[in-house]
């Protein structure tokens, strides 16, 4: 039997929230962590993060790497291992308030970093893929060492604490974005360790998720054939790694890849008009391993746009708003009033369909 909220078990546990400007108005970090914070109750204090593009305009066509440390010596390993594959930029401690809500820290480092153009021209890779096999290899080999964020003009900031503690922690009101995500954690049968606090970020690609993956091992086992490694203790990673292998390697669109990961039944595709039921069938039959199932709702940040997407039975809240050039996304609707209490619409999406917000031509210019 389920006991009363903040005790056992939240069944719903866990709080997403989206901030998106169309127009590329750069907003600080704080508005992002008044609204998740109005969802205190959803977490439990074992996960906070928050994902925020467009924050580093000086260093924009650099690739900055976010990385935690266990110890010197892993930082040791991983630093000789980017200077013999990468040109490092600028290299820093990521700035942090110390507080006492957030204990046993690891070294928190951030590398700005450019493929050696001789390293690069000898892989025969283009410089996403060999980017992101360098963060494979320090993820998988170097222990005591995880790259949790690894895209241009963006990062990713997550710690063991409840959200609002985590963006205090690390000063997120020094920095301004036009798009940014968090979540707050109520682990249920996996562990809170920092690396497992979301969001999960792959290249330009960052997740954060309410729900669970019953699909995890079957997804996992696909995915990790095309050179991807699930190693962070925690079902959410997977969903990151599929849809970076859905756009950026096999080439779908957003929304044939959430047509993927949230397909329709089969009863629904029978339904639909020829030529978009032969196209839902292809995308069913050839990527039938990587259909996520069990309950989730998530937000998907990349650059230039957010994407979110319910399970197709909607069995997560979402809700979805908009007023001017901003839209919103929150497990609750406070927490979308919070920051905006006056919306020109407000709307909860069906499940299994994607709402995609991209810059507009003005907006693009912080790209």
């Amino acid at each position: 039997m389920l006991e009363k909220e903040g005790k056992i078990r939240i069944p719903s546990g866990c709080a997403i929230s989206g901030i998106f400007s169309k127009s590329g108005k750069c907003m600080s970090g704080e508005k992002i962590i008044r609204s998740i914070a109005t969802m205190h109750d959803r977490s439990n204090g074992l996960g906070g993060g928050f994902a925020g593009y467009g924050i580093y305009p000086e260093y924009k066509q650099f690739y900055a790497l976010h990385i935690f440390y266990d110890g010197i010596e892993a930082k040791h390993d991983t630093e000789r291992f980017l200077e013999e594959h990468f040109d490092i930029i600028n290299l820093s401690k990521i700035p942090v308030r110390k507080i006492p809500e957030i204990v046993d820290e690891p070294l928190i480092w951030r590398y700005f970093v450019a493929p050696l153009p001789t390293k690069l021209s000898a892989s025969h890779l283009d410089e996403k893929e060999y980017t992101g096999q360098g963060v494979t290899h320090i993820n998988s080999r170097i222990n005591g060492a995880f790259v949790f964020s690894s895209g241009k003009n963006m990062g990713v900031f997550k710690a063991v604490g409840f959200p609002e503690d985590v963006g205090r922690f690390y000063r997120l009101e020094e920095y301004e974005g036009y798009s940014w995500t968090a979540h707050g954690r109520y682990p249920t049968n996996t562990p809170g360790w920092w690396g497992g606090a979301h969001p999960f970020a792959f290249l330009d690609f960052t997740v954060v998720h309410n729900g669970e993956i019953s699909s995890y091992d079957a997804n996992r086992r696909f995915i990790e054939m095309f050179g991807y490694t699930c190693n962070l203790l925690t079902d959410t990673e997977v969903i990151t790694y599929i849809i970076d292998y859905l756009v950026r390697k096999q080439g779908l669109t957003l929304e044939e890849t959430a047509h993927v990961i949230a397909a329709p039944f089969w009863s629904t595709i029978e339904t639909l008009p020829q030529e978009q039921k032969a196209q839902y069938t292809y995308l069913r039959k050839q990527f039938s391993e990587l259909l996520i199932t069990g309950p989730f709702s998530i937000l998907l940040g990349f650059d230039g746009g957010l994407m979110a997407l319910n399970d197709r039975l909607k069995l997560r809240s979402m809700v979805a708003a908009e007023k001017d050039d901003m839209t919103y996304f929150a497990s609750e609707e406070c927490a979308i009033r919070v920051i905006e209490p006056e919306l020109d619409r407000i709307w909860s999406p069906r499940g299994g369909e994607p709402v995609i917000v991209t810059l507009n031509e003005e907006g693009k210019k912080c790209l």
